[in-house]
């Protein structure tokens, strides 16, 4: 017990110090109490975190339910399979619902599906599901991705324009890798095509495949695979004397027929007879004339790779990839061919005859077509004057004003003028002896054009003869300028007022009746030979606007050539028809030694009146007149909007502009060369830059130095330095006295305004000293104000130092009281334990005291009885011995 009551008392005597140590520092216990709130909080919010993420949305169809395309938009993507085994050609689109390009798409794909529901099978999958299968096992980075499989061939994706008529075609080229050929014609139609092809020859009669037919077949597929433009084309030949037109006899023989090299025959006994084998030996020795060019509109090296292999010509022209015939392309391959036919190819020379057999065909189509018979006249019938010998009144001239936009010129064939009735039917309109009469032609006889680069090249004269005589109601007497009053002449060819004459034009273009170049083989004869690139301006239209194109054009068909090498850039007339005349016209020009083409500059906007301004902004346009002008000493400065230096010369050309506007003599100019081009002899390889044109000696302009401070007293000192003429020149020599009087009265204007401006300077400089005293004050007050921030910035690193120091102490404190705490709980913990083990001990020992109560109980009443007890006891003794005697 007294064991009991120290422990007790130990327990209870920490307890009461550790509270009357709390007691003494009351932070420490809100410090703990903090302490055990800010875990019960955190474990509150991390319990709850669970429920902060939302859950995804349920992907809905990206596809209409009424649509051709089975839309998987869960993501199921083992369903994918066995539903490819319902058809044989199957294309698979994997998309991204947020996606734009997939969304875009989307309608192109129904297009197509609604076509080819019955022959192709189109499923579409939701790759960007996380539950879905396909997010979890197809590895995609881009959407969306286009899927076609060829039985079990594939997958094949394509990577082309996502427009319906480019997937069209390309799954009619998986669904039909193979073209047959079973006649002469159809064999013509595939030599001449630009793309490279390879023919196959195969005997079916034995069998419906014959050795080596699947291996080619697959070979076409690999093909679609790696190139999804389809640029080698396979066909297979089923008769042997068509065969025989392209020296094959064995069956089994693969041919790969090229234009202007030898065609070539697979090599069975070097190469292993497989399906990759034969696409690569295609590829490798594949012959391609004609590019298609498709940029996928981000950044990209395409074009910059393609025109540094030499000259280029881009033409950009709407292109159908599902139309059967394709005019513009057959002409466009019959002058290429041409052009590069250096060796008189007697096959090049077949397939040329078969695409002009091809052509005239086409016309005769187009000529019953209800385009061209609903098409309006556009030639103004003249009927020449009696002054020339040659005109009489049955001799009709048609003249007739280009308006035939993006259609074929005509197909009546008659016979054009002669030069001399042409000159004379010019000359009449030029001299407007009298007034002439017009008819308004209902026939189509003229409009076949002449060359495009021709003085004819917006009008064109046709004569015919008339069997009757023409009736005076027929005629309507018109002046001449009424009948050429159309556009072209506002667009810098010819006068608004004057039509010109045949001879004064025809020294400016070199390709009529003199000088004759024959394009046949026209790339070997000189050493500009030019690639031919297409591109389709449905699609890229705006790389067209940028390279010169007209961006309101009504039909989106453009030309142009760019060459990196010389720096050079021409740009096919807007006004004229891409056809095959106007392609051998532009090819022939720029083949000459002195090309007539006139270079393609960037034009910025027109400035201004002159007047108007001290310094004049000149333009690609302006150039000539403003800065070569004979009579004037012109300075010009080169700068750009993004030249952040040029800005600041500003002030200083503007002062030199000033000091020189009252002489005619000089001329202080500007261009802005980011939006003005000019010919490579006239440019500058650094912004900003100062050149000196001197007068009649522009040959000899001067560059301002580089290592000279760029100044007012600088400049003009350049410009004075480069002007003899200014400081020599004596104003009284061979000059009467009312010149001399003229002279001296301009000697003191320029007096009195040289005088203006040295007080303005005088004024100027005044404000700058004061400017400048303000400066001094300013940076004294402000080395004032630095010594006082240094000052105090120490004062704070001390106190921070000092803070610092106290943190620590705080910390340890902290940790000790922590200890303490820590202690004191162990210590409070005991004195549980303990209160307990005595609660026990308090029990057991009432319990006991209990029991001893009720023994001294007992015992009181055993000793009360006791007296009676010893009383009855002899008797009881001596009946114990009666007992026991017996025995």
């Amino acid at each position: 017990m007294l064991r009991l009551h120290s422990e007790l008392g130990r327990q209870f005597g920490g307890v009461g110090s550790a509270l009357v140590h709390m007691a003494r520092r009351p932070e420490l216990l809100c410090g703990a109490l903090a302490a055990i709130c800010t875990v019960i909080t955190l474990r509150f919010a991390l319990s709850r975190a669970k429920d902060v993420v939302k859950m995804a949305p349920h992907p809905v169809r990206f596809f209409s339910r009424n649509s051709s395309v089975i839309d998987l938009y869960m993501g199921q993507l083992d369903q994918v399979e066995r539903h490819c085994h319902i058809s044989e050609v199957s294309v698979i689109l994997f998309y991204a619902p947020w996606c734009g390009e997939s969304i875009s798409v989307r309608e192109e794909i129904d297009q197509v599906a609604e076509k080819l529901q019955e022959q192709v099978l189109f499923l579409a999958v939701n790759c960007w599901w996380h539950q879905g299968k396909c997010r979890k096992q197809m590895n995609l980075f881009y959407y969306p991705v286009i899927h076609l499989y060829q039985r079990r061939f594939g997958p094949i994706e394509y990577r082309g324009p996502l427009t319906a008529a480019y997937i069209h075609k390309f799954i009619q080229r998986v669904m039909t890798p193979l073209q047959y050929v079973s006649t002469h014609s159809i064999l013509l139609d595939f030599l001449s095509h630009y793309e490279p092809g390879v023919l196959g020859y195969f005997e079916f009669n034995s069998s419906p495949q014959p050795p080596g037919y699947l291996t080619l077949y697959i070979s076409a597929l690999h093909a679609l695979k790696r190139d999804h433009q389809g640029t080698l084309r396979f066909g297979v030949i089923t008769s042997k004397n068509v065969a025989e037109e392209i020296s094959v006899t064995d069956p089994g023989t693969i041919y790969m027929h090229r234009h202007f090299n030898s065609s070539l025959v697979f090599p069975h006994e070097v190469i292993n007879f497989t399906a990759v084998n034969v696409y690569r030996w295609a590829y490798e020795n594949r012959e391609t004339f004609i590019h298609w060019l498709r940029p996928h509109g981000s950044k990209s090296l395409l074009l910059n790779n393609e025109l540094k292999k030499g000259p280029a010509l881009l033409l950009f022209f709407p292109f159908s990839p599902l139309a059967e015939k394709q005019p513009l392309m057959e002409e466009i391959t019959e002058v290429i061919l041409q052009y590069r036919n250096c060796n008189n190819s007697k096959t090049i020379e077949r397939i040329l005859q078969y695409l002009e057999e091809n052509e005239q065909k086409n016309r005769d189509v187009q000529s019953t077509g209800p385009l061209f018979r609903t098409r309006k006249p556009c030639c103004n019938t003249v009927i020449l004057s009696q002054l020339h010998s040659i005109a009489q009144t049955h001799n009709i001239c048609e003249l007739c004003i280009n308006q035939t936009f993006g259609i074929q010129p005509s197909v009546v064939h008659i016979a054009r003028c002669s030069f001399v009735e042409m000159e004379t039917a010019l000359d009449s309109f030029y001299l407007r002896e009298q007034s002439f009469f017009q008819l308004q032609s209902r026939t189509v006889e003229c409009s076949d054009f002449l060359s495009y680069y021709s003085p004819f090249n917006y009008y064109t004269a046709c004569c015919r003869t008339f069997s009757s005589p023409i009736k005076s109601e027929q005629i309507n007497v018109i002046a001449s300028l009424e009948l050429f009053s159309n556009s072209d002449h506002h667009q810098g060819m010819f006068s608004d007022n004057s039509f010109p004459h045949i001879e004064d034009t025809a020294t400016r273009f070199l390709d009529l009746h003199h000088g004759h170049i024959n394009i046949t083989g026209l790339s070997c004869n000189t050493n500009k030979t030019l690639n031919f690139y297409l591109l389709d301006s449905n699609l890229h239209w705006r790389f067209a606007t940028r390279l010169g194109a007209s961006e309101c054009a009504q039909v989106q068909e453009f030309a142009t050539i760019v060459d990196l090498w010389d720096e050079v850039h021409y740009v096919f007339d807007h006004e004229q028809v891409i056809d095959k005349s106007s392609i051998e016209s532009i090819i022939k020009n720029f083949s000459r030694v002195y090309s007539p083409l006139n270079r393609h500059l960037i034009v910025g906007t027109k400035s201004k009146a002159q007047e108007e301004y001290l310094i004049a902004e000149a333009t690609t346009q302006t150039f000539d007149s403003i800065v070569l002008d004979g009579e004037k000493n012109v300075l010009l400065l080169y700068y750009t909007q993004w030249c952040g230096f040029c800005t600041v010369l500003n002030h200083i050309f503007i002062q030199v502009a000033r000091l020189f506007h009252a002489d005619d003599g000089i001329l202080i100019a500007r261009i802005n060369v980011a939006k003005n081009d000019l010919p490579w002899e006239y440019m500058v390889d650094r912004f900003p830059t100062i050149l000196f044109f001197p007068r009649n000696r522009k040959d000899m302009s001067v560059k301002y130095p580089e290592d000279l401070p760029l100044t007012v007293p600088n400049l003009v000192r350049f410009i004075l330095w480069h002007t003899p003429q200014l400081v020599q020149q004596n104003p009284f020599k061979c000059c009467n006295p009312e010149c001399i009087q003229k002279a001296a009265e301009l000697q003191k204007d320029r007096i009195s305004q040289l005088e203006s401006e040295i007080k303005r300077l005088h004024a100027e400089m005044q404000m700058l000293h004061q400017a400048e005293k303000q400066l001094i004050y300013q940076l004294s007050v402000s080395r004032h104000e630095e010594h006082q921030l240094k000052l105090h910035n120490r004062a704070l690193q001390e106190k921070n130092e000092n803070l610092k120091h106290h943190n620590e102490k705080l910390k340890d404190l902290y940790q000790q009281r922590n200890t303490e705490l820590a202690e004191t709980a162990a210590k409070l913990s005991e004195i549980a334990t303990v209160s307990k083990k005595l609660l026990n001990e308090n029990i057991l020992l009432k319990t006991y005291m209990s029991s001893i109560e009720e023994e001294l109980e007992i015992n009181k009443y055993i000793s009360t009885s006791l007296p009676i007890e010893e009383s009855e006891l002899p008797t009881t003794h001596s009946e114990n011995t009666e007992i026991q005697s017996p025995n």
